[in-house]
């Protein structure tokens, strides 16, 4: 005779002992919470508080610690070597931990908080998934259809952040001239910039870039366009093309 028991599905651990029994993961998901916290309390200070500003350098400092963490998670054998240098400049954990550092100490603009805001936001929607599943099923209905409206926005969400990545760099220039910014910031964030474009993992600033320049080159080839503003956008999109680092 057949055996037909079936295997019963392995019992929950309960919301606390899984966070327990996941530490990395757990210290992850919390800094991006707290991210998110300190973001929305800096773009839209609701309650009126003063010391908005700072709201923008703890949110900066808790993604350059989830960046440390994922890093770490990475690469967890670390090695005083160029090559072990080249390699966590490949992971994109490390080009965040990079951003943090850069603008934590600078003028805060919105523009800039958005990033982090945002990858801290669609980084936790899959551990809080799991949390919630140890809940219960069924369990906070609303949180899992915000979730899943994430979820399935996470292109869109994506595109929006490079191009924030993006024109940060001409931010960066302006801060400069305006005397609120310093002078090496416009040099370090050029090497982010050109990070992302060369991430493996996120090709998404390289797509906005080609996406940019074809815009652009079909607005200035309409005849209305007067003859020097032409030129300025060739000369200026072969400028940007040298700059290029070659895509992994």
């Amino acid at each position: 005779m057949a055996d037909t028991e079936q295997t019963s599905p392995p019992p929950r651990q309960g919301p606390v002992q899984f966070m327990l029994s996941n530490k990395l993961e757990t210290a992850m998901w919390l800094s991006r919470i707290f991210t998110v916290y300190c973001s929305i309390l800096f773009i839209l200070p609701i309650l009126g508080l003063p010391e908005a500003a700072n709201f923008y350098q703890r949110a900066l400092l808790a993604n350059a610690l989830t960046s440390a963490l994922r890093l770490h998670q990475r690469l967890p054998h670390f090695q005083l070597s160029r090559a072990f240098l080249a390699q966590a400049l490949q992971e994109d954990s490390c080009h965040y931990l990079l951003y943090s550092l850069i603008l934590v100490n600078s003028y805060p603009i919105t523009m800039s908080i958005f990033p982090v805001f945002l990858f801290s936001l669609l980084h936790a929607t899959s551990y809080t998934k799991k949390v919630l599943d140890e809940m219960g099923p069924n369990s906070m209905g609303f949180m899992r259809n915000f979730l899943n409206k994430l979820t399935a926005n996470q292109q869109n969400i994506l595109m929006f952040i490079a191009c924030n990545e993006i024109f940060l760099m001409p931010a960066t220039i302006f801060l400069l001239f305006s005397g609120q910014g310093s002078l090496l910031q416009p040099f370090i964030y050029y090497r982010f910039v050109t990070l992302r474009y060369a991430s493996r993992r996120n090709p998404y600033c390289r797509t906005l870039f080609t996406e940019l320049r074809v815009l652009v080159e079909h607005l200035i080839m309409k005849p209305s366009c007067p003859a020097f503003l032409r030129r300025m956008c060739l000369n200026s999109i072969a400028l940007v093309s040298r700059l290029a680092p070659t895509a992994a």
